[in-house]
């Protein structure tokens, strides 16, 4: 399989010379002592869109907004599940956050919207070398396509995303299957989840230096 190759050029190219790393967990199934958090607006309190039970985190996915890691990682391998609690919705996975700004930090989004996971979101005036402008006036959210097609499982269902960073390049895998590269002048940042539509459950979040 294609996806297979890839992963397996990856995996040789962030492995050699270096030493085992340790995997740290982002999410320890209890609380969100580990992130920051940004709500549109100020609408609401930050915890009652963003919370934990039974060992998941819940984000509400209304009012807009996201929570951040409250330290910066270069340089590592991302894993994060996720499922749409009620029907497939909108969410995303924010990668090397330079500035936390509200609405919308400077920083790449993995794409979770359903139908689109794996595309890569260019978000308050990041970029990525493989976006390609067309025309004179850039988007006020560029995209950069996945490759595959789409390879995410049915709402209700837990699907993974494993997601390596090296040198700001952005490798992602979505439930084994290659999806997207895409460089960036940043190589360290924030990690952030997204609220954006309806209910998203997440867990297992760990992160690996490389």
């Amino acid at each position: 399989m294609v996806s297979r190759a890839v992963l397996a050029v990856v995996l040789l190219a962030f492995a050699g010379g270096a030493k085992a790393q340790k995997t740290g967990k982002l999410f320890n199934g209890k609380d969100l002592s580990n992130w920051n958090f940004v709500v549109d607006k100020n609408a609401v309190p930050a915890e009652e869109v963003f919370n934990v039970k039974d060992g998941e985190i819940h984000i509400k996915g209304n009012p807009f907004g996201y929570m951040y890691t409250k330290e910066k990682y270069a340089d590592f391998k991302l894993h994060v599940e996720w499922r749409w609690q009620d029907e497939a919705s909108n969410s995303g996975i924010f990668l090397l956050i330079e500035e936390p700004k509200n609405p919308f930090p400077n920083g790449i989004e993995c794409q979770l919207a359903a139908g689109k996971a794996g595309d890569f979101v260019l978000l308050g005036g990041s970029d990525l070398i493989e976006f390609k402008q067309e025309g004179e006036q850039r988007p006020a959210f560029p995209v950069v396509p996945r490759t595959n097609a789409s390879s995410e499982k049915p709402a209700g269902e837990w699907n993974h995303a494993n997601i390596f960073v090296k040198d700001g390049t952005i490798t992602v895998f979505i439930n084994g299957v290659y999806q997207n590269t895409g460089t960036n002048r940043n190589k360290s940042g924030h990690i952030g989840l997204q609220s954006e539509g309806k209910d998203v459950l997440f867990r297992n979040i760990t992160v690996t230096g490389l």
